[in-house]
């Protein structure tokens, strides 16, 4: 179990505050045992997610500098959009304040009462989109996905043989197909190349569009180098360009696999759907050559996406969460596997059954997230209790990019969790 160097350097640093047992809680009380209702300030390590936490690289707040806030057709729209296409050849990049929003404009426009969205498995604000339009979101992962404790490369793929069924029986009730990359409600697993391009195939057979929400496409990229036959001597850009062009829109958040902390994207071939959402835009988000953003945000946006390809990043990204993954799978802790690029999930329905997930703060002051039964919508109804369902109680342990995290607070993370320890077994909050 060894992890890497870092590839960066640490310019800056924020003092964090160290709290005592008391302290926590009286805090806790005071939040009426909600997690979510605690001050960042009062937690040494947040995990609650991954979104928006990545640590700015110094050329992005360099072009942070550069943004340009003239409310129409400012300079700093058309370096995103030129980075955006650089790596996802879309006619259409419409910008958004973030991925829900994107989600939302998508999904206002195409879904509808009695309409089912199939994907790999729909994450929470997706789900939450689809539903809000009166829709049925719909999760055919593979099977090897549903047992998290399986090995296997591409436990983030979706059935193409039950997509194909769906298409052929309901095919009329679907708008679109969705693929969300990496599968981050299934344990941060990467979709296969083959397997994009599977989904696109049955989509398109059918006359339907294939969506892909790419909030993780860089690390699903590397899986894919690293584990896909014929992948090994391709560039990271290379694969991405190829999982995009089968593709007829994405949805993004830019506070993911761009590095920014706000922002995000609806991209589209479809000029009369693209007219549609950039009204709606308008609306909701803003100017559609700004949709939401400040002009640096763009830029910092811009900059992010060249830097996100960097091997070398990946790399340690993806081994730092190998590194946890081990770690607490050596102390018996039920982990997914293999590790996913942007987190670790752990069973904590199994590992953590006997603990309320508020009083898991309490002894080591590291706050974390949760998906599980609570977060699954409508999949959960009388009306679709024949879907696939998720494996209820996982715990995402979400680790910020860059700077926000170093091996020392890794090691802290895993070595509070070991099954000798009951009072260690209280850090990981679900």
């Amino acid at each position: 179990m060894k992890t890497i160097i870092e590839p960066f350097r640490i310019k800056s640093v924020e003092p964090i505050r160290m709290t005592t047992r008391d302290e926590r809680e009286r805090l806790l009380k005071d939040a009426g045992y909600n997690l979510f209702k605690l001050h960042s300030d009062d937690v040494l390590i947040d995990l609650l997610t991954d979104s928006g936490t990545s640590a700015m690289s110094a050329a992005q707040w360099g072009a942070v500098m550069t943004g340009d806030e003239s409310y129409a057709g400012a300079p700093s729209f058309y370096r995103f959009e030129a980075a955006v296409k650089d790596l996802m050849d879309f006619k259409h990049i419409i910008p958004a304040h973030q991925g829900r929003a994107a989600e939302h404009l998508l999904f206002s426009l195409i879904a509808k009462r009695g309409h089912v969205i199939p994907s790999n498995t729909h994450f929470d604000t997706t789900r939450g989109n689809i539903e809000a339009a009166g829709a049925e979101a719909l999760d055919l992962p593979i099977a090897e996905g549903k047992i998290p404790s399986l090995d296997h490369p591409f436990k983030g793929n979706i059935d193409l043989d039950a997509l194909a069924q769906l298409m052929s029986e309901r095919g009329d009730a679907v708008p679109g197909v969705m693929m969300t990359i990496t599968n981050n409600a299934g344990g941060g697993q990467p979709v296969s190349l083959a397997n994009i391009r599977g989904a696109a195939e049955i989509a398109h057979a059918h006359g339907k569009p294939f969506f892909i929400d790419g909030c993780r496409f860089a690390e699903n990229a590397w899986f894919i180098k690293l584990r896909e036959d014929g992948q090994q001597d391709r560039s990271i850009k290379e694969i991405v360009r190829d999982t995009f062009d089968v593709a007829d829109g994405m949805t993004m958040s830019a506070k993911k696999d761009a590095f920014a902390n706000i922002g995000g994207w609806l991209a589209l071939n479809d000029d009369a759907l693209a007219e549609q959402a950039r009204t709606r835009l308008i609306q909701t988000e803003g100017f559609p050559t700004y949709g939401g953003l400040a002009g640096r945000d763009l830029d910092a946006i811009a900059q992010g996406l060249t830097e996100i390809v960097n091997e070398d990043y990946l790399r340690y990204r993806v081994r730092t969460n190998a590194y946890i993954a081990e770690r607490l799978d050596a102390l018996s802790v039920p982990v997914m596997k293999p590790a996913g690029g942007h987190a670790v999930f752990v069973d904590a329905r199994e590992w953590l059954s006997h603990i309320p997930p508020a009083m898991r703060w309490l002894v080591r002051s590291i706050r974390k997230a949760a998906f599980g039964a609570a977060r699954s919508g409508r999949s959960c109804s009388a009306a679709s209790r024949t879907a696939p369902k998720r494996p209820p109680g996982w715990t995402l342990s979400v680790l910020p990019c860059r700077a926000a995290s170093t091996p020392s607070r890794m090691r802290t993370i895993s070595s509070k969790c070991s099954r000798n320890s009951p009072s260690a077994r209280m850090t990981f909050a679900a």
